[in-house]
């Protein structure tokens, strides 16, 4: 160990050649902290012990030991520590990923397909599984195609339109006592409501009272 000349809050160990580890008082105590957190994440545990066992003198050899990591693993966490700090040991540096990404002309060929084709098969619109074996892609992949363009095969929009030729005269009348109902006037709508039986009341009807109606006994 070696004294810090201006630091004497900081105590520095030599490693391997080119390596040095400075730990101060302040990132001791946020180290100290990560270890005794039930909630933190194990990998972040490890790490921090690396480098307390480092600034408190033990060898490469023991810390292995005490932590079950390999020598690789401990020189690591070192040097990342020594390059930026406990923050460093809380961050996994981004590894790209080893599935390349679907091109461009992919996901507009699956846009494509989806919009003005429909499946083979006898159902009503495109799966996800169907499109996939189509395209020759994954099944996530189409998912996030779909996803990215906002398509939805399984929804449908549509409005039914009675065939009975008074339909567009019926509709007139009908909107408009919504839209300019006669004066002293009060517009009613009843509707059917399906697979909806009307019981009893589990109630006795209200009397007629003056500012409110009766109701059905």
């Amino acid at each position: 160990m070696v004294d810090s000349p201006g630091w004497p809050d900081v105590r520095v160990w030599g490693m391997r050649e080119g390596i040095i580890v400075e730990v101060s008082a302040a990132d001791r105590i946020r180290l100290e902290t990560v270890v005794a957190d039930r909630n933190s994440p194990q990998k972040h545990v490890w790490r921090a012990r690396i480098v307390l066992l480092t600034a408190d003198g033990i060898g490469t050899v023991e810390i292995m030991r005490l932590t079950g990591k390999a020598k690789t693993a401990v020189w690591r966490w070192q040097e990342r520590f020594m390059q930026e700090g406990v923050d460093g040991l809380l961050r996994d540096k981004t590894r790209p990923s080893r599935v390349p990404p679907l091109g461009d002309e992919v996901a507009a060929r699956v846009v494509t397909l989806t919009t003005s084709t429909e499946p083979a098969r006898e159902v009503t619109h495109w799966t996800a599984a169907a499109m996939a074996e189509l395209a020759g892609i994954s099944v996530s992949s189409v998912q996030r195609i779909w996803r990215a363009h906002g398509l939805q095969p399984h929804r449908w929009r549509q409005f039914k339109l009675s065939n009975d030729p008074n339909f567009a005269a019926k509709v007139r009348d009908i909107v408009g006592l919504y839209v300019n109902p006669p004066a002293h006037a009060i517009v009613l709508s009843v509707d059917e409501k399906s697979q909806i039986q009307a019981l009893d009341r589990t109630q006795p009807g209200l009397p007629l009272k003056p500012g409110r109606c009766g109701t059905m006994i």
